[in-house]
């Protein structure tokens, strides 16, 4: 191996701007400000669902409904799902990329400053809704994070504000943002990268990001579009899904699944663009097969397109479709592979270092490997027919959204934060944080899959008792889930307010948000940078450009 030592003129003179914490509570147009806004509000409602979550589990310890009403049991069940999804994985995603994509693209601000502080501020409205929705007659929706018809399309209390109009007019809100910040990340990546930087020389991140906006973009309309015209049915009496009225309630459906199954290689295609950031730094190697790894999040984002129908084998969908919609969730699993194997190339033969972020993106990597082996047997129309709607379904989803998707955040805060607070966090509590988080995923979400194959319904507050030893399993690691944020709160909290100062590279790391100051200046480089090199961090070249300063970069190759 060759150490290669990068320097390109000292010390750089790109002073960090200091921020007010006040600045935080303003209609900010800086990207870094929102970006912190996304998080720190998303992660406010991740720990509301978290409580939600245990709630439900503290209910499932014994098999019968003893702990809560069964009404609020479906309230706080629907509650946990709608928070979780819209109110922590997409947001704090997007708040991730805000903060980044134009930093690591050479590109002062986003292209639409304005566009992304509105969509920023929809997300506390869409909060509030739901929120609020507990102190309506009837309490808040009750129909699952889907809403189904006819079962969302039921009023008991006959009030027109009810739980399930403040959902749909929530989630129609967060489809509105969701599609304002995809046309500002589109347009941003495609006309503001920096002189040099082709579309081959955008580190994975922005990859992920550009592929994943792009299904929002053609994507989500469906979803909200869906949300509005249930909204309809339930206020004024249209009949688009009622089947009172002559409508088609599983038009909805494919309404929903439509958006709402490529919404999952939303949220988890910046988690893999997070794993191709961090893997190369922590293994002190350039990313293998960096052009493949950029086309297969592209192919990713193309196949998602034609694949929802497999949420439907059960309702009434034909044999030629449930075919059709099997070999093409399947093929999935292709460029997904090709990731899978770049990063355990990237990662073997390498000076690997186990610190907080490696730790965090290697133990995301091996619950999505787990989550991407049950995922081809939910694919296969047999084995999906025998498990649908049971804990099986549940115990994969869980294994992508919280072991692969929030690892990955996890893994993206901790390796980001001294960039982003120009402060390092305490390693040993970081430690910490991740075993509880690791064990404790495993704990809560492992047991679910043979509940799920001995048929133990989802979506119950009760149970045989058979199923109790693997559900006080589930519910321990719930618990031990809950208390693992406790170390990261701490640690984050303190080492903001006064860790040790962070230099502007403490990784050694790779990208132009690592040449400029920690924390980045208001309009973050002085003079756009010029890109020279082969793709910067995945070539042999390293992040070169010509009139940036760097105070010391070091890569082995």
């Amino acid at each position: 191996m060759t150490n290669i030592s990068l320097n390109l003129g000292g010390e750089s003179n790109h002073h960090p701007t200091p921020t007010h914490w006040k600045t935080y509570f303003t209609f900010s147009t800086d990207h870094k400000v929102i970006g912190i806004q996304y998080l720190v509000t998303s992660f406010i409602f991740f720990l509301v669902g978290g409580i939600f979550a245990m709630i439900l589990r503290g209910e499932l310890v014994t098999p019968e409904s003893d702990l809560i009403d069964r009404t609020v049991y479906n309230g706080m069940f629907t509650m946990h799902g709608t928070v979780m999804l819209f109110l922590w994985t997409f947001p704090s995603l997007v708040g991730l990329a805000n903060y980044l994509v134009p930093i690591m693209i050479g590109a002062r601000d986003m292209a639409f400053p304005r566009l992304n502080a509105a969509a920023f501020w929809m997300v506390p409205v869409v909060g509030i809704l739901l929120m609020s929705s507990f102190a309506v007659p009837g309490g808040p929706a009750q129909a699952g994070w889907w809403a189904y018809p006819p079962v969302s399309l039921q009023n008991p209390t006959g009030n027109l504000i009810n739980g399930q109009v403040l959902w749909l007019l929530a989630v129609a809100i967060s489809g509105v943002s969701s599609i304002m910040g995809a046309v500002n990340f589109v347009t941003t990546i495609v006309k503001m990268r920096a002189p040099g930087m082709g579309f081959f020389k955008m580190p994975l991140f922005v990859w992920a990001v550009f592929s994943a906006q792009i299904i929002q973009l053609f994507g989500l309309p469906a979803l909200t579009a869906g949300a509005v015209m249930l909204l309809f049915d339930l206020t004024v009496g249209t009949g688009f899904f009622n089947p009172i009225n002559g409508g088609n309630p599983v038009m909805f459906q494919h309404y929903f699944w439509f958006y709402s199954h490529p919404a999952v290689y939303v949220i988890i295609l910046p988690v893999f663009g997070i794993f191709s950031e961090i893997f190369p730094v922590y293994s002190r190697k350039p990313l293998f097969g960096y052009k493949v790894v950029a086309i297969s999040s592209m192919l990713i984002a193309v196949v998602s397109a034609i694949v929802w129908v497999h949420h439907m084998y059960v309702s009434g969908t034909p044999g030629w479709m449930r075919l059709l919609f099997m070999l093409t969730t399947m093929f999935v699993s292709v460029p997904t592979g090709i990731k899978v194997f770049a990063w355990v190339g990237t990662i073997w033969g390498g000076k690997i270092k186990l610190t907080t972020p490696m730790l965090f993106a290697l133990g995301g990597l091996i619950m999505f490997v787990f989550a991407g082996i049950t995922g081809i047997m939910l694919s296969s129309v047999p084995i999906d027919v025998h498990v649908n709607n049971t804990y099986f379904v549940v115990g994969h989803f869980h294994y992508v959204l919280y072991g692969t998707v929030t690892m990955g955040m996890y893994a993206a805060i901790y390796h980001w934060f001294p960039k982003m607070t120009g402060r390092m966090f305490n390693e040993g509590w970081g430690r910490v944080h991740f075993w509880l988080a690791f064990i404790g995923t495993n704990l809560n979400f492992l047991p679910m899959h043979p509940l799920g194959l001995q048929g133990m319904l989802r979506r119950v507050a009760s149970y045989a008792p058979e199923y109790t030893f693997w559900n006080i399993l589930a519910s321990l690691g719930a618990f031990l889930l809950g208390m693992s944020t406790l170390p990261f709160i701490f640690n984050i909290l303190v080492s903001w307010l006064d860790g040790e100062k962070a230099p502007p590279n403490p990784w050694r790391a790779i990208g132009l948000e690592w040449l400029i100051s920690s924390p980045p200046s208001v309009e973050n480089f002085e003079e756009i940078p010029i890109i020279i090199s082969e793709p910067y961090g995945y070539g042999k070249s390293g992040p070169l450009t010509a009139n940036l300063e760097n105070s010391g970069m070091e890569m082995v190759e």
